[in-house]
């Protein structure tokens, strides 16, 4: 229990020295980047298609911590064409994934699936080539459906979380609104949006832009097994006493009332002193 609490303590120490570094999207922004067709191989097709042992080499790092693209490319191939040169993105995962556009599916001539990324079962084949050999994909080929990274923080800014779809405005000389854009969210996640290039082309987007999320499309409201029953839901809590070791902004968030009565020994974490100011809550220090 003891590792649990120091554990979230640190999680918010971290979040606020994430939160208090100058930001360009302070202002609701998200930029957008466009994901063009790439390649994400498991080792074992790396070695098929560039040799034994092979290891990918980075060319330039990704926006996403700890992502490269490769200096490697291959060529993918289909029932009526080939596109050569696609890119391959590390580092090596453990299943190999193919990343088109719908326009890039007419060339090869197939019709893959759209999909969130990583989800590939029962997707299309594909075949790959490469400098030392060919590796025929049984499943892997996807087209991407557009998404949107974000940090844990991100997700409590936005009032989103992982699996939820939104819909989304991208401003400029052909403004867009793109439906059914999901949320995926994790510590490892810088925010940005990822779209492909016939999204961005419908919108004449361009890397660099900025979207803002304009509606939130979900089936369950957040908290919904905490919330009190529909009888009692008229008048909300006036005062709740909040007995807990440690009070921080996801508990803040879930506290219908409008004040939060806390012991003296509670510990209340940097974000959660924000999380009240911005909800016009109050918070009272119980003395024991």
């Amino acid at each position: 229990m003891q590792e649990n609490l120091i554990q979230k303590i640190v999680e918010e120490v971290l979040q606020q020295v994430l939160k208090n570094q100058p930001s360009s999207h302070h202002d609701g922004k998200i930029p957008v980047g466009v994901s063009a067709r790439h390649v994400h191989l498991a080792q074992t097709e790396v070695e098929q298609l560039f040799g034994e042992n092979y290891q990918l080499t980075p060319k330039f790092e990704l926006s996403q911590p700890g992502q490269f693209a490769a200096e490697e490319t291959v060529v993918i191939a289909g029932p009526k064409g080939s596109i050569e040169r696609v890119r391959i993105l590390g580092p090596a995962r453990s299943l190999s994934q193919v990343e088109i556009s719908w326009t890039d599916a007419m060339k090869l001539g197939v019709k893959p699936p759209l999909r969130v990324s990583g989800d590939i079962k029962g997707s299309s084949p594909v075949t790959l080539i490469g400098p030392k050999g060919s590796v025929v994909l049984n499943e892997g080929l996807i087209i991407a459906q557009a998404h949107i990274h974000m940090s844990p923080t991100d997700s409590a800014r936005f009032q989103v979380v992982d699996g939820q779809s939104v819909q989304i405005k991208v401003e400029g000389i052909r403004p867009i609104i793109l439906s059914n854009v999901m949320i995926r969210v994790s510590e490892r996640y810088r925010l940005e949006m990822h779209i492909d290039t016939d999204e961005a082309n419908a919108g004449l987007i361009q890397q660099g832009a900025f979207a803002e999320i304009v509606h939130a499309q979900t089936k369950e409201k957040i908290n919904v097994k905490e919330l009190p029953p529909i009888a009692s839901q008229a008048e909300k809590p006036l005062s709740y006493l909040f007995d807990k070791k440690l009070l921080s902004q996801v508990e803040v968030l879930e506290i219908e009332a409008q004040e939060i009565v806390v012991p003296k020994k509670t510990i209340v974490t940097a974000l959660a002193y924000d999380k009240i100011r911005e909800l016009n809550k109050t918070l009272t220090i119980r003395a024991d």
